[in-house]
């Protein structure tokens, strides 16, 4: 087929370009460049992970590293997913707007779930205290409790939002196909 994608990275311009969803192919644009970013991160880390501990045999590091290497895989894996499910979609039974938009949705909370995740995450050291902000004339607080919540909580429950919504992006492909 002259239409077909070739892979993951040619996925992209193909549910952009067959999908009707307008919110599906803003999820396109950005998931992609999330994953880009995400990988770059991932990437970089590695190698001044391994640039940290080039010195050190290997046993316990080389396990850290490959380590290290997975929960990028964890995080990008979600975020590419949605974009592939509607290419494979498309090219097999064609286009669903209700499909497109779910997982676009689900999509965009996976991102703002690792945001939760991350911020959860931070060791105690590293928080900086939960102040109201504001943007022009209207000042926000309703995130101070949310935060400080998020800061309160173990650093383990930051995987929670991030594992739950990667599960719901499998669940509505299963639940819609």
């Amino acid at each position: 087929m002259a239409d077909d994608y070739g892979g993951v990275v040619g996925a992209f311009p193909y549910a952009f370009r067959h999908s009707e969803s307008w919110l599906f192919k803003c999820y396109v644009l950005v998931g992609a460049l999330a994953t880009g970013i995400v990988s770059l991160f991932v990437a970089f880390g590695l190698v001044v992970l391994i640039g940290a501990t080039a010195g050190v045999p290997g046993g316990s590091l080389t396990l850290s590293r490959s380590f290290y290497v997975l929960v990028g895989l964890f995080v990008v894996a979600p975020l590419v997913a949605p974009v592939l499910f509607v290419a494979r979609r498309h090219r097999r039974t064609g286009s669903e707007p209700r499909y497109d938009l779910s997982l676009a949705l689900a999509g965009f909370v996976f991102m703002a779930s690792v945001y939760v995740g991350l911020v959860a995450s931070v060791p105690a050291e590293l928080q900086t205290p939960a102040e109201p902000f504001t943007v022009g004339p209207v000042t926000v607080s309703a995130l101070v409790p949310v935060v400080q919540l998020l800061y309160d909580l173990p650093a383990i429950y930051g995987l929670v939002p991030p594992v739950a919504c990667a599960v719901g992006i499998y669940g509505i492909h299963r639940l819609l196909r």
